[in-house]
């Protein structure tokens, strides 16, 4: 971010053109959005963000724990000091959008794209945003602590506080009640939960501890997949390679989907348990995950861990069953409105592309296959869903937007490359080095761009 003075002086910059546009007697759609540009720089600079990401330094941070809370009345809610600023930046957005012309949405939305894009790279050094410290400040503990300490946890507070990020240690409940595993009423949930568990080691015994000759030909063909894909699991990290933990993934994915015969087991659904095993294992397990030994905890707490995977495993799915069946058509009718948002946001990424021959499909259907496991840092992937398990039945269209932002982290170099190598690196995109900033940047800006098309859907329709 820039320095001080800069800001200064930017704010001045600022001031002096809304001074010269109030005197001017013509609003034009430029106008209009070049304010909507300024509004939204000065948010990402740090004052406030749609979308509930807070980008701040840690020296800014204020206490919130006595703001009033808004009412919560609409479906993706901000967060709460936020909920103002960001209403009126949608009305701003919806005004800027608002054009005459098709062509000149695009433009505006291109420009846009561009001037954020800008904003994230003036970032430098000792003065880089500490946006990690968003899910852990004290005063968003404390908000965590007061709706789970309810006799009912009231869920759409739950999920507005989480979006942003969950505290590791609240994460395992936060996410049971948000996948609706758990009850929301305190009275009913240690019953729930043990029965739910018990069930699993019945439908274990059942279904797994049986031998092969009990087992159609499909079952040991699908037992046998999963046994060849679990060894291949989030390869990088060397708790996965543990012969106990691959068990473990092979009891779960072969019991779902023996459960589920409408899509049986699908290559991708194993990278769907590894989020929730590593958060469920957190609650008996300290330290960093590359020094977890499973053999460490008796058997008991290991099948407590696996049916909470399968519980919430089953839960996430319900909410995109046609992701999973025959031909895949939910991931085949994602990738299409990707590709379709990706032209409105940004058409030369989205021409040039096109003009080497590389379809969405291609590159995009393993992300939603697998939802971004494999193209990021695994420490990152419960921070991303959080945000994920937030937006409850409304992931699905919500992916898109992630997806597209994502995408066009890397809209310069896109256009740069043939089709081989657009190829090679969308196989391997360069993000081993990603923290906390990258990935928050990346939900900012979708969350940013859907509040903008959902004011103007016509914006996304095709034609």
């Amino acid at each position: 971010m820039r320095n001080n003075s800069n800001d200064n002086k930017s704010n001045q910059s600022s001031g002096g053109e809304d001074h010269h546009s109030q005197e001017s007697s013509i609003s034009t759609p430029e106008s209009r959005f070049n304010q909507t540009l300024r509004n939204v720089q000065g948010l990402l600079k740090g004052r406030s963000m749609p979308g509930k990401v807070l980008l701040t330094r840690r020296s800014e941070l204020v206490d919130q724990s006595n703001t009033q809370e808004p009412a919560l009345n609409y479906a993706r809610s901000f967060s709460y000091n936020d909920a103002e600023t960001s209403v009126s930046i949608s009305k701003a957005m919806e005004e800027a959008f608002e054009s005459p012309s098709e062509p000149n949405a695009n433009e505006s939305v291109n420009k846009l794209k561009i001037s954020t894009s800008n904003v994230e790279n003036t970032s430098e050094g000792p003065q880089k945003s500490v946006i990690g410290a968003r899910a852990t400040d004290s005063a968003r503990v404390m908000k965590f602590t007061k709706v789970l300490s309810g006799t009912t946890v009231i869920l759409e507070k739950l999920r507005e506080l989480a979006w942003s990020g969950i505290p590791p240690y609240m994460r395992p409940d936060v996410w049971r009640l948000l996948l609706g595993y758990a009850p929301s009423n305190s009275d009913r949930r240690e019953g729930v939960l043990r029965r739910k568990r018990l069930e699993y080691l019945d439908c274990v015994s059942q279904y797994y501890d049986i031998p092969d000759t009990e087992r159609s030909d499909d079952e040991i063909n699908m037992l046998r997949q999963i046994s060849v894909d679990c060894p291949r699991t989030v390869p990088d990290v060397s708790f996965f390679q543990q012969e106990q933990v691959q068990k473990s993934l092979e009891r779960i994915l072969y019991t779902w989907a023996i459960r589920h015969p409408a899509s049986g087991y699908v290559q991708g659904i194993n990278d769907l348990v590894t989020p929730f095993l590593v958060v469920f294992l957190s609650e008996y397990l300290d330290g960093s995950v590359d020094s977890w030994s499973i053999s460490d905890l008796p058997s008991d707490q290991i099948s407590t861990v696996e049916a909470d995977c399968y519980w919430c495993l089953s839960k996430l799915l319900d909410g995109m069953q046609d992701h999973y069946t025959f031909a895949q058509p939910g991931i085949q009718r994602l990738v299409f409105k990707l590709k379709e948002l990706v032209r409105r946001i940004d058409e030369p990424v989205s021409r040039h592309v096109e003009e080497q021959g590389l379809e969405f499909l291609q590159f995009a259907f393993r992300w939603f296959n697998c939802l971004l496991i494999r193209e990021i840092p695994f420490q990152l992937i419960s921070r991303l869903w959080d945000t994920y398990l937030a937006e409850g039945d409304a992931l699905p269209d919500f992916l898109v937007y992630i997806f597209a932002s994502f995408l066009l982290t890397w809209s310069e170099e896109l256009k740069k490359l043939d089709f081989q190598e657009l190829v090679m690196f969308l196989q391997h995109l360069p993000t081993h080095n990603w923290t906390d900033q990258e990935l928050e940047m990346v939900l900012s800006r979708a969350f940013m761009w859907h509040s903008m098309f959902n004011s103007s859907p016509r914006h996304l329709a095709t034609g």
